[in-house]
């Protein structure tokens, strides 16, 4: 099948079905815990403190790490800061969430190819339907 040879409906009419589609999406346990963690995550200073002092030391030792030259020391540092950041609970939660939310997502675009006789996914390119 090509692009080309599928029947797409009026404009009006797939905008309501997506919009209908994106409703429903929303209402899911997975989706309304993604926002939750999300909430969480980005009001978590800490978190993102870690984050950051995670990235710094990342940034600092870049061209260390490209040429595998770094020390020991250093790559325990930059090590023990990434376990700090993946340690917090709002990144485990979100981490999670987000795995969740993904997954749903991929069953709905296999649903959805199946029904529509086409690869949903691989025709819309790069999304979180993979």
């Amino acid at each position: 099948i090509q692009l080309n040879d599928i029947e797409v409906d009026s404009p009006s009419v797939v905008l309501t079905t997506a919009l209908g589609f994106a409703t429903v999406l929303s209402e899911t346990p997975q989706f309304k815990a993604f926002e939750q963690a999300y909430e969480a995550f980005n009001n978590d200073v800490a978190a993102h403190q870690s984050l950051s002092a995670y990235q710094d030391k990342a940034k600092s030792l870049r061209a260390v790490l490209t040429l595998n030259a770094v020390s020991e020391t250093e790559r325990a540092e930059l090590e023990s800061l990434k376990n700090d950041y993946m340690k917090r609970p709002s990144v485990q939660a979100y981490a999670v969430a987000e795995a969740e939310l993904t997954a749903l997502c991929q069953q709905t675009a296999g649903i959805i190819s199946e029904a529509i006789g086409l690869n949903y996914a691989a025709a819309c390119g790069a999304s979180c339907c993979g």
